[in-house]
């Protein structure tokens, strides 16, 4: 199994843009993605936070991606 990357929540969004997933709104501090085939997820970015790696497993599950495949388009 591999490890879970740790990336800040900017380099998520733009991992998860290179990926197909469109930025659908913004609320606060938070980032709600889509992609056309319907998978949604919603990132936090925090000045200077790394996305914890519960959270990021959670993201992973959202958008239906292995750590592996995220961690090429970081």
């Amino acid at each position: 199994m591999t490890r879970l990357p740790r990336a800040k929540g900017k380099d998520v969004v733009r991992a998860l843009q290179r990926a197909g997933f469109q930025v659908h709104r913004t609320r606060g501090s938070h980032v709600f993605m889509k992609h056309p085939d319907g998978r949604a997820t919603a990132v936090p970015i925090h000045s200077g936070e790394t996305i914890g790696t519960g959270l990021m497993a959670a993201i992973l599950r959202d958008v239906e991606m292995s750590a592996e495949e995220f961690s090429n388009l970081l």
